[in-house]
């Protein structure tokens, strides 16, 4: 009986529908989408130690500040707590090989980078300390840029000669896959060269320049940090009570800032999902109080030939639950033909999730329950004889 009367008013039964099925599908999204920031970040940050520490320049533009790659072999001399160090500067430059071109990071590094940032050879070689001394005119291409620019072939990629700037270099290596980024970099579209010969021959004063530093382990990080900030003050000589002109942050609060954003990304949108859904109900509340007026007589009726007042709740809060879960199976269906469209948008991750499909026809059940309680329950409560009077 209650699927009958849902049937026999298909256009309202839709409409009714309509909230839950957006609330369901923007629940499935958002939890998707939560997902899939975790993993973005967890592989943004998955190269870096967690006893690693970054030194930025905090001055905005390229040489308003006093940090230097000569800060490393100064940090290294006269450190307790530091192990390694390495210094990369970062601009994005014209790039041609053959006939493919186009712009692309050039990352100046030293010899000791790839250890550092545990990114692996697919073919070819590393950079030696006496060619970046020498500011040879090498390059190390990573995996993505092999795609665009030899198809996807590591082998014949070195040895080749492409063009940065019209300058030209030779290539000496190839990186495996990485699929990690360092801040809006991406290792896998990147070009490796000696640090000297960035500076020297490609960049000027306009790359950006960072420090990678190493702690002994993880119990000396906060000592090296502290450590380091002082003997970088000294090497700038930076007078006591004016601010430093860099910032260090270590891996840790670097992926924890991430989490948090995503976190309080996903809170929003779970909130505004919420807020749909409730809305949605409200709606669902309002219908049912129209159908049972519309009804009065039929309920008359079947209290009159022996129903009793748990029969009719029964009937009324099931065409409320069936109403929202029927919304809620279309709004999970939904929800997942929506992913793959998203995720072909530029900057759009998002993740298939079973979790946000048990919450949301979860959700859209007690939404069902909550709002047609209470118009079944009146329905329930009306006097035979006065709903058989009413015309």
């Amino acid at each position: 009986m209650a699927y009958e009367a849902l049937i026999a008013n298909k256009i309202r039964t839709l409409l009714s529908m309509l909230g839950i099925i957006i609330g369901v599908s923007t629940v499935i999204v958002v939890v998707g989408i939560g997902l899939g920031a975790q993993q973005k970040i967890a592989e943004q940050y998955k190269n870096l130690s967690v006893d690693s520490i970054i030194v930025f320049s905090s001055r905005g533009g390229a040489g308003s500040s006093k940090l230097e790659a000569e800060d490393v072999d100064y940090l290294l001399e006269n450190s307790q707590y530091l192990r390694e160090a390495t210094a990369m500067t970062r601009q994005n430059l014209s790039v041609s090989a053959g006939k493919e071109s186009g712009s692309y990071d050039i990352m100046g590094v030293r010899h000791n980078y790839f250890d550092i940032s545990n990114l692996n050879l697919a073919e070819g070689r590393l950079f030696t300390k006496e060619e970046v001394d020498n500011r040879e005119r090498l390059v190390i291409i990573g995996n993505g840029l092999v795609d665009e620019l030899f198809d996807g072939d590591s082998k014949s990629a070195v040895g080749q000669i492409i063009n940065i700037n019209k300058k030209k270099m030779e290539v000496i290596g190839t990186l495996q896959k990485n699929g990690t980024n360092m801040g809006p970099m991406s290792y896998d579209d990147s070009i490796f060269v000696p640090y000297t010969t960035g500076n020297k021959i490609l960049f000027g004063n306009k790359a950006f320049l960072m420090l990678m530093l190493l702690a002994n382990d993880v119990n000396a990080l906060p000592f090296a940090m502290e450590e380091s900030e002082t003997l970088l003050r000294q090497a700038h000589r930076i007078k006591e009570g004016k601010d430093s002109d860099f910032r260090l942050r270590d891996a840790g609060s670097m992926v924890s800032s991430a989490q948090e954003s995503e976190k309080t990304m996903t809170i929003l949108l779970t909130g505004v999902a919420s807020i749909v859904l409730i809305v949605s109900g409200i709606g669902i509340m309002n219908v049912m109080f129209v159908t049972v007026a519309e009804r009065t007589k039929e309920i008359g009726i079947m209290k009159a030939i022996g129903a009793k007042q748990k029969d009719i709740l029964i009937q009324f809060l099931l065409e409320a639950i069936m109403l929202c879960s029927l919304a809620g199976i279309i709004g999970i269906l939904f929800g997942q033909i929506i992913i793959p469209f998203l995720n072909k948008l530029d900057g759009w991750f998002v993740i298939h999730s079973v979790i946000g499909g048990i919450l949301s026809f979860a959700f859209s059940v007690l939404v069902g329950i909550f709002f047609g309680f209470y118009p079944a329950y009146k329905a329930s409560k009306l006097d035979p004889v006065d709903a058989l009077r009413l015309e």
